[in-house]
């Protein structure tokens, strides 16, 4: 009797699947003609004796490229595969997932959009990690295939403490840069693009695209001892975002210099520039500025989209019974017409807006700006440029030639163009300019300070608007607070008020500055037969301020106080900005 067991054997045999079995990346490779069989078997020797995969094993070996093999993988996986370095990891996702996990599962977080993390992996396959990653983030997760060894080396640098990294790649999305000047094109969704292309333009390239998206209106490159310092203006107030490798700032004001068309060989010597770009399908302009330091060289963008902006009376914020005296000054025939406040505080879209509401086919509208920021139609714009003697006095000298009606002058800086102007407004044109002032009440004794005598200002001044722009509390961390006896005298409270204020708390919404957005703030002199007379006798400050009480308009602080008590800003804000003596 044999003893020999025989496995049971099915009662029908299952149909011969028509799908063929995956070829073995080894075989590919030997199909293609990468590799020879000889050298395919020293590669699978290293594989079983190191435990390293078969792709790493022929990088270890020498006989591929990682650029070479993660096309191959990637194909064969059917995912998207990167070539790991630093600039493709944003610092401020990278923590999403610990270092003891990252370790573990050999794996990196890269970028967010919105709620989809982008994770580089070396078994991006493997659906439990992925499903634990999600649960772990709370994040959708974009799984990317990367070789383990360049995963384990990044590792440790990205969980340093002073990690920056060399590219800005937060919030990719459909979204695409294009160069006007140059015919640049640049796709921020391709990872295929984040992983060849250079590391200097990626970052000039993520920069416009955060900054706009942002609504940055500045991007300050500065050199530092051993960085170099990123910084964005938002809502008025610079913000760290980044700090690349020392090595490369020189790098990046030369991409810079090029997209302006600067001369790269001067470094000595402050030089401006312009170019044209498109973000998110939006027409940004970004003016150029270079300076010389003792670090090097430091660049200034100063970001134009006009899609962020309204050149509109009625959408600016001007609350109703102010906006009312504003148009009476604008519907003068003649006269000059200023708009007062530190830089930075929308005197330019206020002008702006001002002559989109009274130009018409029927006047001549020409400026002069320095420079020209935002090009409006039917409006013929001068620049200033001081390498040719055109400056604003000899440009408006030009102008009143020209058969004008209105005239906007970008800044009354010196007496010669004071001058100039209030004559031009003495002449019978409507002139409509800036000037650096705290309020209404000072703007008269800056331009008698100016040498204009006191009769001409009285004659030719027809109205004078003083703005400032608060910022806005952000709506998504919002909070009460009470505040203090100091805060409370500092605005004008008698006694601490008893009602709650608002403040933020600070959130990533906001950038945890508890703000978002900013709200204009308006203070409107009517010059009327009394106004003259006050001027035409050198009268105080507080007289005009007296006046302007009398005409029923607040001053930039009961404004400010106004929106504080409305929850709209913060006492703060308003002790920040209003506060004008």
């Amino acid at each position: 009797m044999s003893t020999d067991l025989k496995h049971p054997q099915p009662a029908m045999a299952p149909a011969q699947s028509t799908r063929k079995a995956p070829v073995p990346l080894g075989q590919r490779l030997v199909m293609a003609g990468l590799i020879n069989e000889e050298q395919l078997d020293r590669a699978l020797e290293l594989h079983g004796s190191r435990g390293m995969r078969l792709g790493e094993s022929l990088v270890a070996l020498g006989l591929m490229t990682e650029a070479d093999l993660l096309p191959l993988i990637g194909h064969q996986l059917n995912f998207p595969w990167v070539r790991l370095r630093e600039g493709l990891v944003d610092p401020s996702v990278v923590q999403n997932i610990p270092r003891n996990i990252a370790e573990q599962f050999s794996c990196i977080a890269l970028f967010r959009v919105h709620s989809r993390l982008t994770v580089a992996m070396a078994e991006p396959q493997n659906l439990e990690t992925v499903d634990f990653l999600e649960e772990l983030t709370g994040y959708r997760i974009r799984p990317v295939l990367c070789l383990k060894s360049s995963i384990d080396r990044l590792i440790p640098r990205c969980y340093e403490e002073d990690f920056r990294v060399d590219a800005l790649t937060a919030g990719l999305d459909d979204a695409t840069i294009e160069l006007r000047s140059d015919e640049v094109f640049f796709d921020t969704d391709s990872i295929q693009v984040l992983a060849d292309g250079s590391p200097v333009i990626n970052l000039v390239n993520y920069l416009l695209v955060q900054a706009v998206r942002q609504g940055a209106s500045d991007i300050h490159i500065e050199p530092a001892q051993r960085s170099s310092v990123i910084r964005f203006r938002v809502d008025g107030r610079l913000r760290e975002v980044l700090k690349p490798r020392r090595d490369l700032h020189p790098a990046v004001i030369s991409r810079i210099k090029v997209m302006a068309k600067l001369d790269i060989a001067e470094q000595r010597k402050s030089q401006d520039g312009r170019f044209h770009v498109i973000v998110d399908e939006r027409e940004v302009d970004l003016r150029v500025s270079s300076l010389p330091t003792v670090l090097g060289e430091k660049v200034v963008m100063r970001v134009l989209d006009r899609s962020a902006v309204t050149f509109d009376l009625d959408l600016l914020g001007v609350p109703e019974r102010q906006l009312k005296s504003m148009r009476k000054i604008l519907n003068r025939p003649h006269g000059l017409v200023l708009v007062t406040g530190p830089t930075g505080s929308g005197k330019t879209t206020t002008l702006y807006s001002a002559v989109e509401t009274i130009k018409h086919s029927g006047c001549n509208v020409v400026t002069v700006e320095d420079p020209v920021e935002y090009q409006l139609d039917m409006v013929n714009q001068v620049p200033v440029n001081a390498a040719r003697n055109v400056t604003f006095a000899s440009a408006l000298r030009s102008i009143l030639r020209q058969d004008p009606d209105i005239i906007l002058v970008g800044e009354i800086r010196d007496a010669e163009t004071a001058e100039v102007a209030v004559q031009a407004a003495l002449t019978g044109h409507l002139v409509l300019s800036t000037l650096h002032t705290n309020d209404c009440a000072s703007t008269v004794t800056r331009l008698r300070d100016m040498g204009i005598e006191p009769f001409k200002i009285s004659a030719s001044l027809a109205g004078i608007v003083a703005q400032r722009l608060v910022r806005k509390i952000c709506p998504k961390c919002r909070t009460s607070t009470y505040p203090s006896s100091d805060q409370a005298e500092l605005v004008g409270y008698e006694t601490v008020p008893n009602q709650p204020f608002k403040r933020g708390e600070g959130c990533s919404e906001c950038f945890d500055t508890g703000y978002s957005g900013r709200q204009g703030i308006y203070e409107i002199l009517t010059v009327d037969a009394r106004v003259r007379d006050i001027i035409s006798n050198n009268g105080s400050m507080a007289e005009f301020r007296q006046q302007l009480k009398n005409q029923g308009s607040s001053t930039l602080l009961e404004e400010a106080r106004t929106l504080a008590e409305a929850g709209v800003t913060t006492i703060e804000e308003v002790i920040r900005v209003a506060m004008t003596d």
